[in-house]
């Protein structure tokens, strides 16, 4: 019995003097600079958000911060990187609904998108735009269903590709709604945009970021925002909602992970130096200027957020067929 009663308390007291170690790690954090992994070439959205926030830690932590693009795969191969990295703090990660997506997606990862990452902070939320070729003789939801339906092969969907919340976000749209949509991938929203306002597609689901300069411009019109509340960058565009959808809503997101290891202390710790940045009037308005509605979410509530976008878009991979082996 008192062998027993030591050996508790041996593994009290190594509990206990890891928990302080973890506290004070994360209370001298960082003592070197820190390694922002971005999954996207730079000038993409993912790539701007984290070099906004990049730019505002040294302030904070008196330690660079640089920022390294590793694009490919489909977010794949940054986060491969990520997983296999030490949890000290020292690589963190800014991704998007692309993440979770890839769990359901990719059949042969070598590394679990939930269980090797450490959600520290939700930053903003972007969601996505029905947009339609202005020549389309449509302004609303209704019409655009019942127009669809009513020719002879239906009207082609376009996406930046396959498996990407846009190509999803269409495919829920499809089986919700019955209207007949072709789905024709690009690579990137670029050669998606240009056919999309060239005529050669006519429908497509686009995030209201890269939207926005298309809309202002009337070169593309919008239908529906796949949101519950409007927003103030496009106020005069109804939901899916409002427009006869209930509870249609698809957004890409931008969030921070560190690897999985990474102890609960240092997490806070970091997420509330960015949350800080993120609560800037500055910082606020510069994510609104993009479409995108800011969460700034502890790592607790961007946890959540992570179960609910793994099984909205499981769902969605099954009825769209898409898979990456």
């Amino acid at each position: 019995m008192k062998i027993k009663i030591n050996h508790l308390l041996i593994s009290a007291v190594c509990l206990l003097g890891a928990s302080l170690s973890a506290a004070t790690l994360a209370q001298t954090f960082p003592e070197k600079a820190v390694t922002l992994v971005v999954p996207y070439p730079a000038g993409g959205a993912t790539d701007v958000i984290g070099r906004m926030v990049a730019e505002k830690l040294p302030a904070q932590w008196k330690q660079q911060v640089v920022v390294t693009n590793r694009p490919g795969a489909g977010t794949t191969v940054a986060a491969e990187g990520v997983a296999r990295a030490q949890g000290d703090g020292y690589t963190l990660y800014i991704t998007t609904a692309a993440h979770t997506i890839s769990a359901s997606l990719y059949g042969k990862l070598k590394y679990d998108p939930v269980k090797d990452f450490a959600p520290i902070t939700l930053i903003s939320t972007i969601p996505l735009v029905m947009l339609v070729n202005p020549t389309l003789p449509v302004n609303t939801l209704p019409e655009l269903i019942k127009y669809a339906k009513e020719q002879k092969n239906g009207l082609t969907m376009a996406s930046p590709g396959n498996g990407t919340p846009q190509h999803l976000a269409g495919e829920l749209f499809k089986s919700k709604t019955g209207t007949p949509l072709t789905h024709v991938p690009y690579k990137g929203d670029t050669p998606m945009l240009t056919d999309l306002i060239g005529g050669q597609v006519q429908v497509a689901f686009v995030t209201l970021s890269a939207a926005l300069p298309y809309i202002n411009s009337g070169k593309l019109k919008p239908i529906a925002l796949a949101h519950p509340q409007r927003v103030a960058a496009i106020p005069n565009v109804p939901t899916m909602t409002e427009s006869g959808l209930p509870d249609f809503n698809a957004a890409t997101w931008f969030g921070i992970y560190g690897p999985g290891t990474m102890s609960q202390a240092l997490r806070e710790k970091i997420s509330a130096d960015i949350q800080k940045i993120v609560a800037e009037p500055a910082m606020t308005q510069r994510l609104r200027d993009m479409g995108g509605e800011v969460n700034n979410s502890s790592p607790a509530a961007f946890q959540k957020v992570i179960a609910t976008e793994v099984k909205n878009w499981s769902e969605a991979v099954q009825l769209s067929g898409a898979r990456v082996d």
